[in-house]
């Protein structure tokens, strides 16, 4: 990997004032949050617009990142993030799961169901970590497991405060099969499933996945990526009357697993 200072420039190496921080670095992790925020394509002129660099800079910058692998430029000269950025985000996922376990513990220990920790990549949902119910019958997602997001609960906790057009893009992306009878296979009904959701504060997943199994779910909130935990069971544990229970927990867990994140340590 060539230094950074191959294609920096001494001014933007420097300490970024108070912050102690490298300016080129911030700089550049800036530019690929704003790529990954314009889905994962951009031209210099739109980071420009964005960030407010001038262009020069970010010409150097950009340089550093495709030599570095993390940025790729495409023939029509825009640029997309690179391929060494999925095993970083693998890494990250599995910590991100090691981080939430306790807390899924907690649910646990006062649901008495399954919890899950899923993320939203791409267009998918994949479960990052989960610790199992201790009942007999009990239900269970294989950590590293992908879904579409339609037919799940966290996927409904994932989209809800997506804009609308962009839930309709994604939907078109990936079709809505139905996985049973129930679930939802209609884009209106699926942006009314997600008012509700914004309504409530929490998603449900009634038999829409696998039948004979509700799912509640709720965001994990100012979460570094796109996350959500949930507790699974069998409808017949899994209530009206347990769900007014169990979203209390579901929220004040959600809140501590994002303190713990936002501080970067273990519970």
């Amino acid at each position: 990997m060539p230094p950074s200072s191959a294609s920096t420039s001494a001014a933007e190496a420097k300490p970024a004032g108070a912050s102690g921080g490298v300016q080129s670095l911030e700089r550049a992790f800036d530019l690929l949050e704003r790529m990954a925020d314009a889905g994962g394509e951009v031209g210099l002129s739109e980071l420009a617009s964005s960030s407010g660099l001038p262009l020069p800079t970010i010409h150097r910058l950009m340089r550093t990142l495709v030599a570095c692998g993390y940025v790729r430029q495409q023939p029509n000269r825009r640029y997309a993030l690179g391929p060494r950025l999925i095993r970083l985000g693998e890494s990250a996922s599995r910590l991100l799961g090691t981080w939430a376990r306790p807390f899924l513990a907690r649910l646990v220990e006062e649901t008495g169901e399954t919890a899950n920790m899923a993320l939203l990549d791409g267009d998918e949902i994949v479960y990052v970590a989960q610790v199992p119910s201790r009942h007999a019958v009990r239900m269970f997602t294989e950590v590293g497991r992908r879904v579409l997001p339609h037919s799940t609960g966290v996927g409904k906790a994932l989209l809800a405060n997506h804009p609308p057009e962009e839930v309709r893009a994604l939907l078109g992306r990936t079709g809505m099969p139905a996985a049973t009878e129930k679930t939802i296979t209609d884009p209106d009904r699926f942006l009314d499933a997600l008012a509700d959701v914004r309504r409530l504060g929490y998603a449900v997943d009634d038999n829409e996945q696998e039948i004979g199994v509700r799912c509640l779910a709720v965001p994990v909130p100012n979460s570094p990526t796109s996350a959500a935990i949930s507790i699974s069971g069998p409808t017949g544990r899994v209530t009206e009357a347990a769900t007014d229970k169990i979203v209390p927990v579901l929220q004040d867990v959600a809140a501590q697993l994002s303190i713990a994140l936002a501080n970067q340590t273990p519970a």
